[in-house]
């Protein structure tokens, strides 16, 4: 076996070993997703297309290959050099027998890679669907058990209703309701009360002041006059500064 068919058989044996890891029942779509999602193959997802289609390039080369090398032993006829040569015929046996099994493993290997590669896609994509069913599950769980409470309640006040303790239910609650009402209305009256008084009281400093600038106005007033009076009086009694409003006064 050459070299290439050598790493081509290796890399069948790897597929079948993942595909049959991968099949694996006790291990969940779920934590395959959450190991699909570590750094690592993160990082190698970048290169994953890439290295996805050289693969399926150089297996499909060397499958076509193999389909010449059939196609070139098996066209060959025994002639009478292998009749006359018995070991001929072995040796284009045994060169059809290994390009059938170069052409068996390049098939499969170019087989289980496209089968790895959708087994791969189909596990995220149930995990995330198994995901969203526990989601859907739980809320409507949630839902069940949130419209079993509410029909219970619902039993429990026909039953209430049924048995007459519903009206006397609803006269205390309307007593409470009313006292509740009153309270507030006492406290409305008393907030208007203290409203009504502050409002007087702001009227009463309103004269206060208007009653104290008209005072201050007639003492301006008088403080004036007084102040021509003292102008008016003799010179030898009143200072020099008030002659001349005397003279207006005179």
């Amino acid at each position: 076996m050459g070299l290439q068919w050598t790493a081509v058989a290796i890399f069948l044996y790897a597929e079948i070993a993942v595909i049959v890891i991968l099949c694996l029942p006790f291990i969940s779509a779920r934590r395959w997703q959450s190991i699909f999602k570590l750094r690592i193959w993160n990082f190698m997802a970048r290169f994953w297309n890439k290295v996805f289609l050289t693969m399926i390039i150089i297996l499909i080369v060397l499958f076509l290959d193999a389909v010449r090398e059939v196609r070139k032993y098996s066209g060959k006829e025994i002639g009478t050099d292998a009749k006359l040569q018995p070991n001929m015929f072995d040796h284009l046996h045994m060169k059809l027998f290994r390009a059938q099994r170069n052409l068996y493993i390049s098939g499969f290997a170019v087989f289980l890679w496209l089968v790895m590669k959708r087994l791969v896609t189909l596990i995220n994509q149930l995990a995330s669907v198994s995901g969203n069913t526990a989601a859907l599950q739980a809320q409507a769980q949630s839902a069940n058990q949130t419209a079993e409470k509410y029909l219970k309640d619902n039993e429990l006040l026909k039953q209430t209703l049924m048995e007459g303790k519903g009206d006397k239910a609803t006269a205390e609650g309307m007593e409470l309701l009313r006292k509740e009402v009153e309270k507030l209305k006492e406290e409305l009256k008393t907030s208007g009360d203290a409203l009504k008084k502050s409002q007087s009281e702001a009227d009463v400093m309103k004269k206060q002041t208007e009653g104290l600038a008209r005072e201050y106005d007639r003492l301006l007033k008088e403080h004036q006059e007084l102040q021509i009076v003292l102008s008016c009086m003799p010179s030898s009694t009143r200072p020099p500064l008030t002659r001349p409003a005397c003279r207006l006064w005179s």
